[in-house]
């Protein structure tokens, strides 16, 4: 054989062995914006999302989740980037693995191969194993998902964590008749698998501001009722006095304060203790004043005293409306409690015309905000159960649903809520 075509042939076999493997695409879950702190003794481990961090983790009992969702069946390469001198333990898709960190600096530690068998939403747990006495298990800064199942759908590094976290809002935008409306009639009830802490069930959301109730803690219910003033700015000292939405009535035990930092305006609220279960009635009115201002009227039905009860009342200038963009929606407003599922469901809406008519609204349009737009995460969802529209999102359930859905009920459309008007407050 020709001795010049022999070296040849060894220089293109020497080259094939120096050529580095293509790598396969692979997925950065940042803890920042995927992981949380779902099992831990009060007031110890907690995320530093600014600082992509895992803070004061040195309790066995912490259990810290990613949560990732895959879009395709097959094997899935794990590895940790994470720092620290200790036993985990990493359980995902039924198995475990024991891992050990041994360094001062991020790292890649890998922890192996798992099968998954259909596409969805993926929860890694990780505990702490053994630890040198005053010392942490370390820092999970990331989760490195790879093989044939990546890319995987998560908060991406890009995006705000602290809106990741928290999951993704979801709304029904109401269709209102053509003729001016001046009230907006909706009921809400929560059932008890979605009354969780840090939740805001909005009701009755108008184009200038929102009305509804939340659950802000085990111990602490709220009725919220907000009215943006037109002065864009996020602090509300900067709202000169001629832009000032201003208070003209409340009701009893209501407290009035300005709000910020989602534009800015007047806000009020009173605590209800509101019952998952129970039938929640709200009542907002939307009427120009003849002066170039707008006045915003919210009423809540105390069930427990069979009665309307003021809220409040609102003078926002600048503008002269009926009552438009009738919506609700549903939100989690704490990031760490955004791995949990709420479900909320809306029903018996009515409009009542400038000139007195009741008339039913029986479609809605389902969307979701930027969370869910831009498919960071996809628990999000709605539809018609029973009589009433209704909402769920967070928690990493698998079936969602796409924006901009039309939703029509059933349910009453011809028995009008029953108010007189001239007794309210």
């Amino acid at each position: 054989m020709n001795k010049g075509f022999l070296y040849l042939v060894s220089l293109v076999a020497a080259s094939l062995m120096v050529l580095p493997a293509v790598a396969q695409d692979e997925s950065k879950v940042t803890l920042s914006g995927n992981g949380y702190i779902t099992a831990a003794p009060e007031g110890k481990a907690f995320i530093d999302d600014q600082r992509c961090e895992l803070r004061n983790w040195n309790d066995a009992e912490t259990v810290v989740s990613f949560y990732f969702r895959t879009e395709k069946s097959g094997k899935m390469n794990i590895a940790l980037n994470a720092k620290g001198h200790s036993q985990i333990e990493v359980s995902l898709l039924g198995k475990k693995k024991k891992v050990r960190l041994d360094s001062d600096s991020i790292a890649r530690i890998e922890v192996g191969t798992f099968k998954v068998k259909s596409p969805g939403y993926v929860k890694m747990d990780i505990r702490g194993v053994k630890i040198n006495e005053g010392e942490t298990f370390g820092n999970i800064e990331s989760v490195a998902v790879g093989g044939n199942v990546a890319p995987v759908v998560c908060v991406s590094p890009e995006f705000s964590a602290h809106f990741g976290r928290r999951g993704p809002s979801v709304h029904l935008g109401y269709i209102l008749p053509k003729e001016d409306v001046e009230w907006f009639y909706n009921e809400v009830t929560v059932p008890e698998e979605g009354d969780i802490p840090s939740s805001y069930y909005m009701a009755c959301g108008f184009g200038q501001g929102y009305f509804g109730m939340q659950n802000n803690s085990p111990h602490e219910r709220r009725v919220l009722f907000s009215v943006w003033s037109p002065y864009e700015t996020d602090n509300a000292s900067e709202i000169p006095d001629s832009l000032r939405v201003v208070l003209l009535k409340k009701g009893e035990n209501v407290k009035v304060q300005d709000f910020g930092n989602e534009g800015s305006g007047g806000q009020s609220y009173m605590h209800y203790d509101w019952k998952a279960g129970e039938r929640c009635r709200f009542l907002m009115g939307v009427r120009p004043d003849g002066n170039g201002n707008t006045v915003y009227t919210a009423y809540f039905f105390d069930n427990a005293k069979g009665k309307w009860s003021l809220v409040a009342s609102f003078r926002r200038p600048e503008i002269t409306t009926w009552y438009t963009g009738a919506h609700s929606f549903l939100e989690n407003f704490n990031p760490v409690m955004g791995y949990i599922n709420r479900k909320a469901c809306y029903g018996n809406q009515w409009a009542r015309t400038v000139d007195g008519k009741w008339v039913p609204v029986t479609k809605a349009r389902f969307t979701c905000d930027a969370t869910g737009h831009h498919k960071q995460r996809l628990d999000y969802s709605g539809g018609v159960e029973g009589d009433s529209f209704f909402l769920t999102m967070g928690g990493f359930f698998n079936d969602y649903l796409s924006s901009g859905t039309i939703f029509e009920r059933a349910g009453n459309v011809t028995e009008a809520p029953e108010i007189d008007f001239s007794t309210l407050e």
